[in-house]
């Protein structure tokens, strides 16, 4: 009987630390919601790039670079952190963006401390 409840308190001393270091483990700032969105074809070349991340992060010690097709560097400008609302970045686009593909490469750090980075695509048509 002793070794059972043994066995038990074990058990939930294991699935409690399994469930406090998953909940350290979100709390990096992932890529919510791009403006553009992941894989969408714009009409247009948008004036700037809107990053909402699941947590505030640091713009200091954050930052995004755009590549076209030919994995070329897109002139833009510093990111930085919307004042209302200091999960998202916003990135200048210093010249209109011709048709064709592109990849927005970004790295962030969180307030807590974690680093997160991450890409994704659009297109302007």
């Amino acid at each position: 009987m002793k070794k059972t409840a043994f066995n038990s308190v074990v058990a939930l001393l294991l699935a409690s630390s399994t469930l406090a270091f998953s909940q350290f483990a979100m709390a990096h700032a992932h890529l919510k919601t791009p403006v553009p969105a992941d894989k969408a074809v714009v009409k247009t070349s948008p004036q700037n790039l809107t990053l909402t991340f699941t947590e505030d992060v640091e713009a200091a010690f954050s930052g995004v670079d755009v590549l076209n097709a030919q994995h070329q560097p897109v002139a833009i400008g510093k990111a930085e952190l919307n004042d209302k609302q200091h999960d998202q970045l916003i990135v200048p686009i210093s010249q209109p963006l011709p048709s064709g593909n592109y990849q927005v490469n970004w790295h962030v750090l969180s307030v807590d401390g974690h680093k997160t980075k991450g890409s994704y695509s659009f297109s302007v048509k």
